[in-house]
């Protein structure tokens, strides 16, 4: 598990390889991620954009932007969490993500918070530092 925390504000991420998706002969690695957003802050925030670095074991990178995550854009009040999984396909059997959420207070002032960098790793495979 990974995490990250930014203003009261706590990310975590747990990445998981999905073998049954993936098919190495095809140069095709497939991942999923759980992302928990939990609001420890006084504010309610609303969560209206991200950004991820996704970096793969030649260095390639691939830049996603976009509103909201999942085609949601959570709101979290003082104490909530908000969780949802997504994926990512790659061409080489690892590599690293990290981004960030641009984020927005009730009274309209928008900040961002950290995703924490986490990898990408086949289960049992010596990881390549990218």
């Amino acid at each position: 598990m990974y995490r990250a925390i930014t203003g009261n504000i706590e990310v975590t991420v747990e990445p998981f390889y999905l073998e049954q998706q993936s098919e190495p002969d095809e140069s095709r690695y497939v991942w999923a991620y759980r992302v928990t957003i939990i609001n420890n802050s006084e504010d309610t925030v609303q969560l209206q954009s991200r950004y991820w670095h996704i970096t793969d074991a030649n260095g390639t990178v691939e830049e996603v932007r976009g509103p909201g995550v999942v085609g949601e854009q959570p709101i979290l009040n003082p104490g909530d969490s908000y969780q949802y999984s997504s994926g990512c396909p790659l061409t080489t059997p690892s590599g690293i993500m990290i981004g960030r959420y641009q984020m927005e207070t009730q009274e309209g002032q928008a900040f961002e918070i950290d995703i924490p960098a986490f990898s990408l790793d086949i289960p049992g495979k010596s990881r390549t530092v990218n």
